[in-house]
């Protein structure tokens, strides 16, 4: 058995290292984190959106020409 001497680290050895720990940082980085999603009530979800006799819903009637309710 020869008594080999510890080997150097070498330029590009210390390169090819730098490359692949930046390239296991960066992906880690772009992988989406687990996000929960908030649970939906299902009475607001039916609940009516606007009010039909509310004051926008009258200037929208009354500027756009629309003939007056009965």
């Amino acid at each position: 058995m020869k008594n080999e001497p510890p080997r150097k680290l070498l330029r590009r050895d210390l390169l090819k290292l730098t490359i692949v720990g930046v390239g296991v940082v960066s992906a880690g980085e772009l992988l989406p984190s687990p996000v929960s999603a908030k649970p939906v009530d299902l009475n607001q979800k039916r609940k009516a959106r606007y009010r039909p006799d509310s004051q926008e819903v009258r200037n929208f009637y009354r500027v756009n020409g629309y003939p007056p309710a009965r």
